[in-house]
């Protein structure tokens, strides 16, 4: 079948996500028929450069032989066990290596990242709640922060396009001033920027602590916002208020996770951790929905008990999946055998020099670069943007969603120059021609 077959059929049974679907009349989606590596492939056997990691998800890119080889072996082993009342192998071994490496003691698991979200607002509201401490049921976080469209999710969400119809089914929270180094004044550092946002921080609490469960926040860089980033001095800022408040620190490294800052997780940046690390996306390479939420020993202790009450009641269908955890598994081996981190550091490298010429273009604005996430804002962007940048970068290969007027890049990282210095000029040329 062509592409126009799929289209005509996608758009008769299917509701896409995010997307106004008046809109695929002027602007269909695109057909995909298989990944090669950071390459999508339509079904008329056109190629398109994954600019974005299919919605930041692929890590090692598509069909990948070595995370394949580990689902299709697990596959002849037990697919899905339900995980209350059942254990099974690769989901001890995965909870193992990720205490291990983020520093904390249990793992629970969700489906997808709103979902991991929802639980760390739970469990932290029902640890104050179990320690006796029950007025402390707000939460904080940035202005400007994304962390999910469920409702305890988007409630700390402050994207008003996704949050505004939903107001008055939402728990009212907090928002404090963004570290974005964007809004900092022409001679202030990003630093000192990030320092004055923790003031922020800290007059709220100084105020409503008593009455707050938690800080959420993006570190290091805020997705939606237009890859918004900042200093990591303000996680160290708020993970000491955190602790002198008496108040959790919620990381949502759902983005940013799995080294997609330039560190497997954002906060070793500022040398802290937090209270709950939230992660999905990566954490299987991009094939199969995958969640979960690490905690210290402190907050497990509290549930710890003989009364069901005090327990966390709180489960997904297909929690802990074996197929998702067995695929997360190899990307972790994939991190440990191929020095993941240390290749990403010299692409990262050779990256930016190719954008250079970008970065200098009379349009740019605020060029940006954290890890393996690139951005800049377009001058004077006009109305629908972001759809025409995309189209015109889809009839040259590249497979790109600008976020508003801010345009960005986070690819596979098993991308190399070749696609690099493609990615940069047809940018270059598609910022002359718009």
């Amino acid at each position: 079948m062509s592409n126009a077959d799929w289209l005509t059929r996608t758009q008769a049974a299917l509701w896409h996500p995010c997307t106004q679907m008046k809109h695929l009349e002027r602007m269909p989606p695109l057909p995909i028929a298989r990944g090669e590596g950071p390459w999508l492939v339509d079904f008329d056997g056109r190629r398109y450069l994954d600019c974005i990691s299919s919605w930041w998800v692929n890590l090692f890119g598509h069909a990948n032989p070595r995370i394949n080889a580990a689902i299709t072996d697990q596959l002849g082993r037990i697919e899905h066990a339900m995980l209350a009342g059942c254990t099974h192998a690769p989901v001890v071994a995965l909870s193992e290596r990720l205490g291990k490496l983020a520093g904390l003691g249990h793992v629970f698991y969700g489906s997808d990242g709103a979902s991991a979200i929802e639980i760390a607002l739970k469990m932290s509201f029902h640890f104050w709640r179990n320690v006796g401490q029950t007025g402390k049921t707000g939460f904080v976080s940035l202005r400007d922060g994304y962390h999910g469209e469920t409702l305890g999710a988007l409630s700390v969400t402050d994207v008003a396009l996704f949050k505004d119809t939903y107001a008055p089914l939402l728990h009212p929270s907090h928002q404090v001033m963004s570290p974005d180094w964007r809004r900092a004044e022409p001679e202030e550092s990003a630093e000192a920027y990030a320092l004055r946002a923790a003031a922020s921080l800290e007059d709220f609490l100084a105020e409503c602590a008593d009455t707050t469960a938690a800080v959420i926040l993006e570190p290091l860089i805020q997705g939606a916002a237009g890859m918004a980033m900042y200093h990591p001095i303000y996680l160290a800022c708020a993970r000491e208020m955190c602790d002198r408040y008496r108040v959790h620190l919620i990381a949502d490294e759902i983005a940013v996770g799995f080294g997609r800052s330039g560190t497997m997780f954002a906060c070793e940046q500022a040398g802290i951790t937090p209270d709950f690390l939230c992660l999905s996306k990566g954490i299987t390479g991009g094939y199969l929905p995958l969640s979960c939420v690490l905690t210290s020993d402190t907050v497990y202790q509290a549930f710890y008990d003989d009364a069901t009450a005090r327990g966390f009641l709180h489960s997904h269908s297909y929690t802990g999946n074996a197929l998702a955890c067995r695929a997360a598994l190899a990307v972790l081996d994939i991190f440990d055998t191929d020095d993941v981190l240390a290749a990403n550091r010299l692409k990262a490298a050779r990256f930016t020099e190719l954008l250079a010429p970008v970065a200098a273009h009379p349009r740019v604005r605020n060029f940006r670069h954290t890890g393996m996430v690139w951005a800049f804002d377009v001058d004077h962007a006009p109305p629908g943007f972001s759809r025409g940048f995309h189209q015109r970068a889809l009839e040259r290969g590249l497979f790109l969603r600008p976020i508003g007027g801010a345009v960005y890049f986070m690819p596979p990282y098993v991308i190399e120059e070749p696609e690099m210095a493609l990615m940069a000029r047809v940018t270059l040329e598609l910022l002359d021609q718009s």
